[in-house]
């Protein structure tokens, strides 16, 4: 094994020598360091493109985030766009309910405002109607001994005396009043009378209110003959 060292060493001692021999000292180094320019051009354009490659890769890391938090961002933009579109949605329920309420409401004005108007038109009728009672109230006591008191509710009590011969200071006493419907009503009359309901009905048929009153006159006469 020693013999073939000194072998190579020798053979390449020999290779040297020649070698110079053939291009010269000079040449050979100008080889070797443009071998050594070479290697080291190479090791710096490696390290750079090394380099490179590394930014390469965080620059699709980068592009790859930033593709993720667009993704992200175009689902929330989605998602945002349901939520808006559910609200838009609940605010116009909610103004078809607020029209409706407001159409009820009016409705409901309206029709407040033609109660009002026929409960008017009746207060005035009956105002009116009672009026005229009242203006018929000289005439009913002078012909037929009668007294009208207005009392409370709006009602009218006829007070008929000189009926009973043994007793003329004696009352017969009925209560009128004019009901929501526009009618006459006798809401008490003593003594009773049985044909009271009878004269109520037809003094609404025909409106003759004094020959109503004249009518009861008679039956408070023939009931005092008895």
């Amino acid at each position: 094994a020693e013999d073939e060292i000194i072998l190579f060493e020798r053979e390449m001692k020999e290779f040297w020598t020649k070698l110079k021999s053939i291009y010269g000292t000079e040449q050979i180094n100008q080889t070797l360091a443009l071998r050594d320019s070479c290697k080291e051009s190479i090791k710096a354009l490696s390290e750079k493109w090394s380099k490179k490659l590394k930014e390469g890769d965080l620059m699709i890391d980068k592009i790859q985030e930033y593709s993720n938090d667009i993704l992200q961002q175009t689902q929330r933009i989605s998602e945002n766009q349901e939520h808006l579109t559910e609200i838009k949605s609940n605010l116009n329920q909610e103004e078809e309910q607020k029209k409706d309420l407001t159409d009820s409401i009016q409705e409901l004005k309206e029709e407040l405002m033609k109660k009002k108007e026929i409960i008017s038109s009746k207060n005035k009728a009956t105002k009116e109607r009672m009026e005229r009672l009242c203006k018929s109230k000289v005439l009913f006591e002078e012909r037929l001994g009668l007294e009208i008191r207005r009392i409370h509710n709006e009602q009218l009590q006829f007070i008929f005396r000189h009926i009973d011969h043994k007793d003329p200071d004696k009352p017969y006493v009925f209560t009128l009043s004019i009901n929501e419907q526009g009618d006459y009503e006798v809401t008490s009359c003593t003594p009773p009378l049985d044909c009271i309901a009878e004269l109520q009905l037809k003094v609404r048929q025909t409106n003759n209110f004094s020959a109503f009153v004249a009518n009861i006159r008679k039956a408070f006469t023939a009931l005092s003959h008895k």
